[in-house]
């Protein structure tokens, strides 16, 4: 059966060491212009905020999980699932999942297998819906071998809708390459 073709981004699914997923704090800069949706990868950046993350990015922090502020037009406090870019305001926070042990659910852009397991390559895509304000990143299939990238796939996903590793679109489980996540390369951004 084909696999459904609906991207969602890098979705935290649990825990390598069976501990709990959790989720972190992070700044975004007032008027930063690039918005982030939930389930897109963000890179860390000076004075300890984030930003979106570009593929093959070395300093990246984890999965942006939506975002916290005072809305400048409306002076309310306000919570949204993706950041809209350019936002005027000096408390922005957002929600990262950046343990580098928990293990994402994300779907192929290509026809992902079980071959590409301990392989490690990056994503494609940083758009997303400012309706749901999910992401609509994927795993890149064609960037996948056994040069240092972003991702390090462990295994194929158990969902029925979506494990067909015959056709396009399937999808897996991945977890962040210790060489290109903040937390574990041993260099200072």
């Amino acid at each position: 059966m084909a696999n459904q073709d609906a991207a969602f981004g890098f979705r935290p699914t649990r825990h390598l060491t069976g501990g709990q997923v959790r989720a972190e704090e992070a700044n975004i800069a007032a008027n930063y212009n690039t918005a982030i949706y939930t389930g897109q990868v963000v890179e860390a950046v000076t004075a300890g905020g984030i930003e979106a993350a570009a593929a093959g990015d070395v300093q990246q922090a984890g999965v942006f999980g939506g975002v916290f502020y005072t809305d400048p037009t409306t002076s309310k406090p306000t919570w949204k699932a993706y950041y809209p870019a350019s936002t005027n305001a000096s408390d922005i926070v957002a929600t990262v999942y950046m343990d580098p042990d928990i293990v994402f659910e994300a779907q192929h852009d290509g026809t992902g297998t079980a071959a590409l397991n301990f392989a490690t390559g990056n994503f494609v895509g940083v758009g997303g819906s400012t309706i749901t304000g999910q992401s609509t990143s994927e795993i890149d299939t064609s960037d996948f071998d056994t040069t240092a990238g972003g991702f390090k796939q462990i295994g194929i996903s158990k969902d029925p809708e979506n494990s067909d590793t015959s056709t396009a679109n399937c999808n897996a489980y991945v977890v962040f390459n210790e060489t290109e996540h903040v937390f574990t390369f041993a260099t200072g951004i």
